[in-house]
């Protein structure tokens, strides 16, 4: 068996998180977070989401540390349900999904790219459009076409320029903004009824997808230095650090531009620093600036995305779970190249869609192939592998998983019906899926293959 080089330590290990959690994201979610929660209350979501982030991190982290694998969830989901029979079957639907989900993610990052650039390029035809965000993939792609090392010393590079984007933001806010005008909460914010719970459901989702990618390093797991206490580590920091960062620029943001504006603002961040230069000339450069900032924050934060979506198909291929192309290493810089130019070539025609369509089937179908799937498995892995040694326990056992379980099918539930029945359509397709690829491998469906 093909192996990975383990060249990350901790400070690349929460690199490689925090550019893919700090994209173009909040730069471009919080306006539709404004509208959708119909105030400036966005902080509710924004918690709501900090504390199922807080709870399936813990689930990641135990299961992380227990099994520090290429391919992550794969691994975990094949192992956790293997003494059921059924460990192949949501291993192979993990998998599966991954053909989808990742190039969505990639996708979203690359439109939002594009969105961003229209700051520059007000003019910008809509086929301009997709071929720009086309391109940004190809580019982020060739920039990971290297040894894992090199990959890691790059995280760190675009890491810097992502906090010092983040910080920029956040110090010239909290010198000029109004804390009466971002807490301004119209009276219905303080009604604990449902339309409240309905709302910050629904803005949770896109409060989670800005979160999204405090797992990264359980993709890459097999790349980790000492993986059993890197992982959770690099998982915890790297939620407390994005939700302090988050919460902190959303509020200064309100606190400068009025929540009745920023909700249709398509270029906030921009918009924002140009409002704390009083001469306008000044605030025009720095939006500028700003702006050509958060390209860069978004094209890390898609690096990040390839990087770690890639090695899942790999781990499945090189057991003989999926298509054995995905198990081919790059003969010098000893990383899956096939499955890494395979999921960029496929995020191409989804580069067609709306930011606001891909965020949408993207948490969705997470939800019902994935994540409520392994919050079930840290509990079946404790109980029925005791031959898997676990190094790592989440704090208060078991309820974070519990937590994070109710949260994820609550953010579900919530959700557009439409996106419900895609989900739950390409679950169904995955299961299809497993068993015309089982029975062409001449086995029995169901039968765990020896790991």
């Amino acid at each position: 068996m093909v192996n990975l080089d383990r060249g990350l330590g901790l400070l690349q290990a929460v690199s490689a998180n925090v550019i893919m959690m700090i994209g173009v994201g909040p730069f471009l979610t919080i306006p539709f977070m404004l509208s959708a929660m119909g105030g400036p209350h966005i902080i509710y979501a924004w918690l709501a989401g900090a504390v199922l982030a807080m709870c399936d991190g813990l689930v990641y982290a135990q299961l992380g540390a227990a099994l520090p694998g290429s391919g992550g969830p794969y691994v975990y989901l094949r192992e956790a349900y293997q003494p059921f029979g059924v460990g192949r079957l949501l291993s192979f639907v993990f998998t599966f999904q991954v053909i989808l989900i990742a190039p969505l993610s990639i996708a979203g990052a690359a439109v939002g790219f594009a969105n961003y650039l229209q700051f520059y390029w007000t003019t910008m035809a809509p086929l301009q459009h997709h071929a720009i965000a086309a391109a940004v993939c190809i580019v982020m792609t060739a920039a990971l076409y290297r040894h894992i090392t090199d990959v890691g010393r790059l995280s760190v590079v675009m890491l810097v320029v992502v906090l010092l984007t983040v910080g920029w933001v956040i110090v010239a806010g909290l010198l000029k903004f109004s804390a009466t005008q971002a807490f301004a909460f119209p009276p219905e914010a303080y009604r604990l009824d449902g339309d409240l719970l309905a709302k910050i459901g629904a803005v949770s989702l896109l409060a989670m997808y800005n979160y999204g990618g405090y797992n990264n390093v359980c993709n890459i797991g097999e790349e980790i230095r000492d993986p059993h206490r890197t992982i959770p580590r690099a998982i915890m920091l790297s939620i407390l650090l994005v939700v302090a960062i988050y919460i902190v620029m959303s509020t200064v943001i309100i606190g400068m531009i009025p929540w009745e504006e920023a909700k249709d603002s398509q270029v906030i961040a921009s918009a924002f620093i140009a409002r704390t230069f009083a001469d306008p000339g000044q605030g025009r450069i720095a939006a500028i600036v700003m702006t050509a900032l958060i390209l860069f924050v978004t094209a890390s934060s898609l690096y990040a995305v390839i990087l770690g979506y890639s090695r899942i198909p790999f781990a499945a291929a090189r057991e003989g779970q999926f298509f054995r192309v995905f198990e081919r290493v790059h003969p010098t810089k000893h990383f899956p190249h096939v499955s890494l130019v395979t999921l960029s070539a496929l995020a191409i025609p989804f580069c067609f869609f709306s930011l606001g369509e891909l965020v949408m089937w993207l948490m969705q179908i997470q939800i019902v192939t994935q994540f409520i799937w392994q919050c079930a498995a840290v509990i079946l892995l404790r109980r029925y592998r005791k031959d898997i040694p676990q190094p790592f326990t989440m704090w208060l056992y078991p309820i974070p998983a519990l937590v994070a379980l109710a949260l994820w099918s609550y953010v579900f539930l919530t959700s557009p019906l439409r996106g419900q029945s895609i989900a739950l359509a390409f679950f169904a397709a995955a299961i299809a899926a497993f068993f015309i690829f089982d029975s062409n491998r001449g086995s029995r469906p169901g039968v765990q293959a020896a790991s």
